[in-house]
């Protein structure tokens, strides 16, 4: 079985899902990646091919953490005694997406004791979970609504701080772990708690393709890229270089991507119309906005970037009304065409 990735350039449809995806990557302050939808629609695949697709970051070298050089705010304790007695030295580094499986026990998540350490040598040493590895990078869990409740506590906790606290086994341990949640899952299997729910930027639903091309498009390519991976990969080389370039391009100019109070004004329209609750919702929508702008090549966020990114932010924000029963992506459309009136 191959170890590459299919390419992310040759996913075929599902535009508002790999969209939501490049936003996150440009700003991960966004708030990471909700996609629900039918099995075989390609949710996985878009998540790994994201990971071949990010270029490399730098990171302090021997840091177990792969703590930013450039950010000494958010180092490690290690990395902030040695900064403090000589600049340390850095390597490029693959930016991690990590796997957060559903039957994963509490201490592969968070860390524990390393028991091999503390047996040969005596020594209380702590040994990462995937938390520590997924660091600077994206945690996907597939099927999140299935993941246990102690679980989805501890990675709310996590997402909200951005740091991991260990305190078991007479260790006590803080670690950065700021990363990208990335969750997918088909809701017939059952809802997401809302206080998870809360936590993804965006939310994004995908289906199986209904035109006959594109279940032919999706199928041919499938199948070239299992028959002769290398192969498939390259062919779709220069896209995904020209993607990469793109994304790299959105992330240096996105500080200098300016958000106009109109356009504000018109963020907080949209949501007083649509009724979210908090504020979460305004800020996420002008964030996503924003990287969108970036990707786009454009210096001003207006109304058709709120427009295209308006359903990924704000349908899983919604309250149910027991007199409307529309489903939220029509709630988020009809709102938007009184606001934005073609």
């Amino acid at each position: 079985m191959s170890t590459l990735a299919f390419p992310f350039s040759a996913i075929v449809g599902q535009d508002e899902m790999k969209l939501a995806i490049l936003c996150a990557a440009v700003d991960p302050r966004i708030g990471g990646v909700l996609v629900f939808g039918d099995r075989g629609t390609g949710k996985s695949t878009a998540v790994r091919a994201l990971a071949a697709l990010l270029p490399r970051m730098r990171a302090v070298a021997g840091c177990r953490y792969a703590c930013d050089p450039a950010d000494g705010a958010s180092h490690c304790d290690e990395c902030a005694t040695l900064k403090a007695g000589a600049k340390p030295k850095t390597r490029l580094v693959p930016v991690p997406v990590v796997d957060l499986p559903l039957g994963a026990t509490e201490d592969r998540v968070v860390g524990a004791l390393d028991l091999e350490r503390a047996l040969t040598a005596g020594v209380k040493a702590f040994e990462p979970g995937l938390l520590a590895r997924a660091h600077r990078g994206f945690l996907y869990i597939d099927e999140v609504n299935l993941l246990e409740d102690h679980l989805v506590d501890l990675l709310i906790d996590v997402a909200a701080s951005g740091e991991n606290v260990v305190e078991r086994e007479g260790l006590s341990v803080r670690h950065p772990a700021r990363f990208v949640l990335v969750g997918s899952g088909n809701p017939e299997e059952g809802e997401l708690r809302p206080q998870l729910l809360d936590r993804f930027g965006l939310a994004v639903e995908v289906r199986t393709p209904q035109d006959l091309p594109s279940r032919v498009e999706v199928v041919k390519r499938r199948d070239a890229f299992e028959m002769n991976p290398e192969a498939f990969v390259e062919r779709w080389h220069k896209e995904d270089d020209k993607l990469r370039k793109r994304l790299v391009a959105a992330r240096e100019r996105l500080a200098d991507v300016k958000v106009p109070d109109s356009t504000l004004e018109r963020a907080a329209q949209l949501c007083m119309g649509l009724g979210t609750d908090g504020l979460r919702g305004e800020l996420t929508l002008v964030r996503a906005a924003r990287a969108l702008a970036a990707l786009d090549g454009d210096a001003t966020v207006g109304d058709a970037h709120l427009k295209r990114i308006a359903k990924p932010a704000l349908r899983h924000r919604l309250r149910r009304d027991p007199l409307d029963d529309t489903d939220a992506s029509a709630r988020v459309d009809r709102v938007v065409s009184e606001l934005f009136p073609a």
